[in-house]
């Protein structure tokens, strides 16, 4: 059995990333050849089952392993659950190896974050037997024939993943009958009569339990007290393996591990308040956390140090403010009122039986409820008066007058004491903690796991699954983890610098910096220089300032950036103290910490950078003075919670003083570094009463009835709406409710026109259960008829202007019934699959919602600006009035429109279109003779439309209007008009004199457009009024503007100051809803202050697609075992809340969409795919409109990774730019060609690929994109060329969500490079690579056609197709068509040549030093300078070279922003000079290095404001996050399950 000896925590090694079996070593496998045998999905002829195959792998592999990860890996990838464990259980056949094989399986698909339980539900007939059987085997007692305790820890983990999949019908079935009421069988009775006198109906149900229970026959009682008394059974099993370790001396691994898992258990148990309801009572019963908390492990340091941050997130639990029967929340004064009734009782039992304690029964409550003067009165007591004192609260069961307590007196003692001690609530808790991460928490591999995560362990951080006990949990959570997965972005700067300065010892003692970091510099002083005094309240500082003095004696670019540190940046304080001697080099694969000396980081905020005087120089319009020397000093705030605590252990502890011993200061990107923001905008939600609206609040935590919300379901249904725009015709309005009866109300079939109100028949929630019932019958219902209305829009005005855009779109039924949704009040969700017209439902809501409300006010917010983007730019081709939109947030800059939407865009908007409108007035004035200047300002121009204009319509009224008497005569209305001058500019005549209708209608529709100059003008009056710009913006924001946007991130930023404008909204639209975190998704809802207590929110539309890829997680641990990666989306698709399923789509063939359809409920095409032009051609030169193309190893190698995670494939990106060049030449345009791959690595391989084989040469050039699949999401093109890279395993993509976002890119063409014997055989990709490998794994192409062809997809060409067996004949063929091409130009003379084919290439890696990476961005030319992220390698792009010349890569495959300097020594050294031989073999000099930039990823937004030049000139550290893109919005997760 393995052991561990007590350590020290520093001398933990490093995690090492997890080695994943390779192809070749899972054919060498055992398992594999018996997988081949009787299971594998390929195989041609299967032998029957075998019970004994079973027996013989657990024992002999998974058991004889020690359970080794790569083994169970194999049988879960090689498909042994779904094909052979469940598709052949049945009761018989059930023993231990059969259980332990399944539940090995079930939980290996959890680590891998794959679904576990769709085997199950296919074949749900066992699956009670099957549960029975692994409850009995939980409880069952550790021997040498029966479970080890490695076993138990694996049932355990399963039951954990079962109590935690509550949404499962199947589990859900199993699960409940173990924590039900009948479960307090297991207290003690006098507990029993305690609880059920405190909810007397509980008394009611307890009697009919008993009396149920009663008619039972001997066997199902049984049973039934078996699965009741479970959990209180593995209780006591714990118990005994916790008392059996011991203080000191070696301990077994295996029951530490035992012991943290079941402590995960009961802490997923008490944070679901299903579970919670009842089991809390009974775990508190049990006294567990006050056994825990006196054990031997406790105690143990470093063996112990998880087992403790667990029990504390248990404690935390069990004393909950939470109403465990009601569910809801309990306030500050029930809380308080609960601990006194608590003490009071006590001090009743001590006043009736215990003499002894009289003082303690008259003391005041406040007097005695510490834990010190708790101790004191009961410290001298005897163990059996202890034991009776808590016999008398109903905590132990009373002795008998002779007996002696079991328990010893530490336990007794603190099971009073901590039931009775004050508590801290838990905002307090909140609010006394720092925001900023420290040492202790940075280096915690419990709480912040490095990228090495496995999936093995269990670790002490808080979990988002379905439900959340209430909103202060649910913001407590993700507050948490919000925390600490930017702490682990923390971590890794802080390395990342600390190994760049390179601190060495000085031969004094002191610290000598022998590099330099871009991102940090050396403090030369530091000083606090305010504390000041706490509120009233509070014993914590309300601010402390201190001022930090730098020597920036660097070149004038970094200088700069130094100097421009804005107000709120945050910076990091860092003590170093290095051990390594002068020159000693840091190696990375050991502790940094230890190694450089490393002991304490603070966090700091800038106010701001001091001036000569000693004063802050603000930030403002007018220039910051330029100051002499290179000094500099910062002001900056500290965080007065930790400043208070760093003080308390001085003081008390005589610790060192931590704020005399900073020498490094550390700054971070400013859009990497919202973090504090976003969690002072939490910690201030979690202080204030969060008033989300009633129909939402249970949703949001995950209980009540899912549909709730839906607006079928909501009192307040709208019965008429005006659909506008939205259907084309009557025939269109028909289509879109295909089970309705439409009446219209006019008969005049002439009259049928757009736009429609239409009329619904609302019926009640009873209604709609009849109407089921009747369905469930025979008796067919009658359909429900829609009463609809066409209405004509009231002219507007003469000009071609006045004229309302109108949509063009035609909708489809479900699209329909979304934008239906949209405009009823409730919770919408719309499912949008790829290509099915997210956009463009979302446009018509907001379109609709503005037109039927105008007084309404409508939030847009979405992931990423880009979508913010594409929103807009469709809202400005719709009937909306473009004042009324406002964009906050800095993304605006990239809408492709002159107009620009910001606030202060906005404002000189309002200002220039005041100016026009007073130009019209005056015109106005002018053509009726008015004297005057009436045009001066909106006052005076509201004066004149009253006395002059409104005078002259009603005279001219009175006189055309029509009398009872006589027929009213056509010409009076022309002969009348007052305003013939004002409308000599517009198109003539105005007035067609066909008949009096129509011409009275053209006459008010002239006024109308007068009426409109004045109400815009009454609107504009504010601005006259108010002087500032900033008053401006902020009056536009609160009353002006009906459509406000901004991404997630910007409302998390803002929320504050929104509030504080008083910002109020009535709907929120979310797009890219499934990218948006959770936390983020919920932030926007509190945006404005309640009104009387109630939120004024009517409508929440979400838009998304969950089964494309989710928000963006850096570090694995948190992605997978804390489900951060979940969003609020996806978390109410998997609660069952009702979505509207988009089904049709209009983006790809029907072909290309079959390979993701699949995925969807009933995904569609629109018949365009079938019939234009484009869709029907077929692909020149390509055989097949898709193809999956095999691709074996080049020159021995398949998949390399020079750095962890960083993954390339030099054949697969050959082959790929080998193609790209080959439809080139066949005239395919190069903007319709992407190329996309799963990794970073591969894609930095196939920019430089391309940059020296074609990318200068004009023939060919550069494809529209080269990108990662994850960066990809949301965009599309018609072709997609797609290297998948892995050849050893199938990593990330077995995603599923990836996948889908990889087939769905493509309009017209994929063609994907992978190795098909590793992708063919994963399960969760096997309906994708059915179709895929269907057909010819070789490249089929047709080089005798060119683009765009005559021939129609699917039909046989004229003449056979050429097969390319591999890449170097792939790049041979190209090399040769291109040589053949420029031959037969007349420009022959002219042309540029080809690099020749790939040969053989020698890998090599090289880091660049600082110097050159500076040389490097400061050849960008002004308008391409690039943010460059120091975790990200596409920020520094490749050099590109002569395509005469031979590539760079047949030497040197991993580029300089590909490689991790593994020798620091040399970052600091000048850059080197690298030769390479022509074609002639002459030796050439490298050329200056050009940067290749892509236009789109170059546009990068900050969205805290902070725009600076980006430029890093630092050596490229490891990505961020295994092969991930630090800086994209699209970043990918590249999985350490690899």
């Amino acid at each position: 059995m393995e052991t561990r000896a007590a350590a020290p925590p520093a001398a933990q090694p490093p995690a090492r990333k997890m080695i994943t079996p390779t192809v070749t070593q899972m054919n060498a496998e055992f398992v594999t050849q018996l997988a081949k045998s009787y299971w594998a999905p390929h195989s041609k002829k299967k032998l029957p089952f075998d019970y004994k195959v079973i027996e013989d792998i657990y024992f002999k592999e998974i058991v004889k392993s020690r359970f080794a990860i790569r083994k169970i890996m194999l049988l879960e990838f090689s498909q042994y659950l779904e094909n052979y464990l469940w598709l052949n259980y049945t009761p018989e056949v059930s023993s231990k190896a059969y259980l332990m094989s399944i539940c090995c399986m079930v939980n290996e698909k959890f680590r891998e974050n794959v679904p576990a339980w769709e085997t199950f539900k296919k074949k749900p007939e066992h699956f009670p037997s099957f549960f029975k059987c692994i409850r009995e085997a939980s409880m069952a007692e550790e021997s040498e024939n029966d479970f080890s305790l490695h076993e138990r820890t694996i049932l355990l983990l399963f039951l954990d993943h079962c109590f935690n999949s509550l949404e499962v019908d199947l589990i859900r079935g199993q699960i409940q009958q173990m924590i039900s009421l009948p479960m307090w069988i297991c207290l003690q009775p006098a507990r029993l009569e305690q609880e059920l006198k405190k909810t007397p109906k509980l008394k009611k149900f307890w009697n009919h339990i008993k009396k149920t229970d009663e008619k039972m026959d001997e066997k199902a009682r049984e049973l039934a007290t078996q699965e009741r008394k479970f959990l209180w059974h593995i209780i006591q099993r714990f118990l005994s393996v916790l008392q059996s370790i011991p203080a000191t001396g070696p301990v077994s691994m295996e029951k530490i591990h035992y012991c943290e898992r079941f402590i995960e258990l009961m802490i997923d148990l008490e944070a679901l308040l299903p579970t919670r309801r009842w089991f809390n009572t009974v775990l508190d019963d049990s006294h567990l956390v006050v056994h825990c908390y006196l054990s031997n492990l406790c105690k143990r340091e470093q063996e112990g140090h998880l087992f403790s941050q667990l029990l504390d997130m248990l404690k935390f639990y069990t004393g909950f403010e939470i109403n465990d029967q009601t569910g809801n929340a309990l306030t500050e004064n029930e809380m308080t009122t609960i601990h006194y009734d608590h003490i009071t009782s006590l001090q009743r039992a001590a006043f009736a039986h215990f003499p002894e304690l009289h003082n303690f029964a008259l003391s005041n409550v406040a007097a005695v409820d510490t834990r010190e003067s708790l101790l004191k009165c009961f410290g001298s007591l005897s163990s059996n008066t202890l034991h009776q004192v808590a016999s008398y609260l109903c905590l132990l069961l009373a002795l008998t007058e002779e007996e002696e307590t079991k328990y010893d007196r530490e336990f007794l003692l603190e099971l009073l004491v901590s039931r009775h001690e004050r508590r801290i609530s838990q905002i307090q808790q909140l609010n006394q903690m720092p925001l900023y991460p420290t040492e202790k928490i940075i280096w915690d591999e419990n709480i912040v796991p490095t990228e090495y995560y496995s999936g093995e362990g269990c670790l002490a951080l808080p979990k988002l699954n379905l439900q959340f006990l209430t909103l202060h949990d649910y913001l407590l959570r993700n507050f948490n983890l919000f925390r600490l997965e930017s702490t682990y972005e923390i971590r890794q700067d802080i390395e990342d610098i600390v190994c760049r300065l390179k601190p060495w010892q000085s031969e004094y003692g002191g610290v000598v910096f022998g590099g330099w970091a871009r991102m940090a510099q050396p403090i030369v002083a530091f000083s606090v220089v305010e504390v000041a005094k706490p509120n009233i309240g509070e014993d914590w500082p309300t601010r402390v300032r201190a001022d930090v003095t730098i020597n920036l004696n660097v070149r004038d670019q970094i200088k700069d950036e130094w100097e421009g540190l804005r107000k709120h940046d945050v910076c990091f304080l860092i003590t170093l103290r290095p051990m390594l001697l002068y020159g000693t080099k840091i190696d990375r694969r050991q502790s940094i910490v230890e190694q450089t000396g490393l002991m304490y980081v603070r966090g700091c905020e800038i106010q701001g950078m001091l001036d000569e005087k000693g004063r802050v120089i603000e930030e403002g319009p007018e220039p910051k003075p330029k100051l002499k020397g290179d000094t500099r000093t910062f002001r900056v705030f500290l965080d007065p919670n930790q400043y208070q605590q760093d003080m308390t252990n001085t003081i008390q502890n005589g610790d060192e003083d931590v704020y005399e011993t900073f020498n490094v200061i550390m700054r971070r990107k400013p859009k990497e570094n919202n973090f504090k923001a976003v969690l002072e905008t939490i910690r201030k939600l979690m202080n204030t009463d969060c008033v989300v609206p009633g129909w939402l609040h249970d949703i949001i935590l995950g209980y009540g009835d899912p549909g709730s919300a839906h607006y079928s379901k909501m009192p307040n249904q709208i019965p008429t709406l005006d659909f506008n725009d939205t259907f084309l015709s009557l025939d269109h309005l028909k289509a879109c409710f295909p089970g309705y009866q439409v009446k219209v109300t006019v008969e005049d079939p002439s009259l049928h026109k757009a736009p429609f109100r239409i009329t619904f028949p609302v019926q009640g929630v009873k209604g709609k259960k009849r109407k089921q019932e009747n369905e469930d019958g025979a008796v067919q219902e009658e359909p429900l008829t829609l009463i609809v209305e066409p209405h004509v829009i009231p002219n507007r005005g003469p000009y071609p202007y006045n004229q309302p855009k109108r949509n063009t779109i035609q909708f489809t039924a479900t699209q329909t019934e979304a934008i239906r949704a949209g405009m009823q009040p409730g919770l919408t969700m719309v499912v949008g699959p790829p290509g099915t017209g997210k956009t463009d439902v979302a446009v018509q809501i907001i379109s609709n919602l503005y037109h039927n409300f105008p007084e309404q006010r409508t939030l847009i917010v979405t992931h990423s600006n880009q979508a913010l983007n594409q929103l807009f730019e469709k809202i400005m081709a719709l009937d909306i009035d473009e004042r009324h939109l406002l964009r906050l947030g800095h993304g605006e800059e990239e809408l492709e429109t002159e107009k620009d939407f910001s606030r202060y865009g906005r404002v000189n908007y309002v200002l220039a279109r005041r100016l026009e409108l007073l130009n019209e007035v005056g015109r106005l004035q002018e053509s009726l003779g008015v004297p005057g200047d009436v045009s001066y300002t909106c006052e005076t121009a509201g004066h004149f439309f009253l006395y002059q204009i409104m005078s002259r319509w009603e005279a001219y009224q009175s006189k055309v209007k029509t009398k009872s008497s006589q027929a009213p005569d056509v010409g009076d209305i022309a002969k009348f008009f007052p305003f013939h001058q004002y409308f000599s500019n517009a198109p003539q005549p105005i007035f067609k004199g066909r008949s009096y209708q129509e011409d009275m209608e053209i006459a008010e529709g002239c006024f109308r457009h007068i009426k409109k100059i004045f109400t815009q003008l009454e609107e504009f009056r504010a601005f006259e009024l108010l002087r500032s710009g900033l008053d401006r913006s902020k009056y536009l924001l609160v009353k002006e503007a009906k459509i406000i946007a901004m991404t997630c991130t910007h409302a998390a930023l803002k929320r504050h100051d929104l509030v504080d404008l008083g910002f109020k909204y009535d709907n929120i639209l979310m797009e890219e809803a499934a990218q948006i975190l959770e936390i983020e998704t919920f932030i926007p809802l509190l945006l404005q202050n309640p009104e009387d207590g109630f939120s004024r929110l009517k409508r929440w539309i979400m838009i998304g697609d969950h089964h494309q890829l989710p928000p963006v997680i850096k570090n694995m641990a948190f992605q997978k075992y804390s489900n951060m990666e979940q969003s609020l989306f996806t978390r109410f698709v998997r609660l069952g809340v009702p979505t509207v399923d988009l089904d049709a789509q209009g983006r790809a063939r029907a072909s290309l969409c079959n390979l993701y359809n699949w995925r969807y409920k009933s995904l569609g095409n629109l018949p365009h795919v079938q019939l234009l032009p484009e869709f029907r051609a077929a692909n020149a030169g390509l055989l097949y409109d898709f193809q999956l193309i095999n691709v074996e190893d080049f020159n021995g190698v398949g998949e390399s990774e020079p750095n962890p995670y960083f993954y390339q494939n030099l054949a697969e990106a050959e082959y790929a730019v080998a193609l790209f060049m080959y439809m080139r030449l066949l005239g395919y345009p190069a903007s319709r060609i992407s190329i996309l791959t799963t990794y970073n690595g591969q894609k930095h391989l196939i920019r430089d690929i391309i940059n020296q084989r074609c990318g200068k040469n004009p023939v060919i050039g550069q494809p529209n994109k080269v990108t990662t699949v994850d960066r990809f999401q949301g965009q599309q093109n018609d072709y997609i060329i797609l290297s998948l890279v892995r050849t050893k395993a199938v990593g990330h993509l077995r995603d599923v969500r990836r996948l889908v976002v990889a087939m769905s890119r493509a309009r017209l063409g994929l063609y994907i490079f992978a190795r098909v014997s590793l992708f063919q055989n994963c399960f969760e990709l096997t309906p994708a690579f059915r179709q895929l490998t269907a057909r010819p794994l070789r490249l089929h192409v047709l080089p005798g056609e060119s683009f765009p062809t005559q021939r129609r997809n699917g039909d046989v060409p004229p003449y056979p197709a050429q097969v390319i067996k591999n890449m170097p004949e792939m790049a041979a063929y190209v090399y040769n068509m291109y040589l053949h091409m420029m031959q037969s130009s007349q420009q022959y003379q002219y042309h540029q040549g080809l690099m020749p084919p790939p040969a053989a290439r020698k890998e090599s890696n090289f880091t660049p030093s600082q110097d050159e990476e500076m040389e490097m961005e400061e050849s960008l030319p002004q308008k391409y300078e690039t943010k460059s992220t120091s975790s990200n390698p596409e920020s520094q792009e490749v050099p590109t070279q002569d395509p005469m010349l031979p590539a760079k890569g047949d030497q040197q495959e991993t580029t300089t922003k590909e490689a991790q300097g593994s020798d620091a020594n040399k970052q600091s050294q000048p850059p080197e000079r690298t030769t390479k031989l022509s074609e002639t073999g002459v030796e050439a000099s490298e050329p200056e290095p050009q940067m290749e930039v892509d236009s789109t990823e170059a546009k990068d937004s900050s969205e805290d404001g902070n725009l600076q030049p980006q430029d890093d000139a630092e050596p490229q550290k490891m990505p961020d996050h295994p092969g991930r893109d630090s800086d994209s919005e699209y970043s990918e997760d590249e999985g350490t399950e690899d």
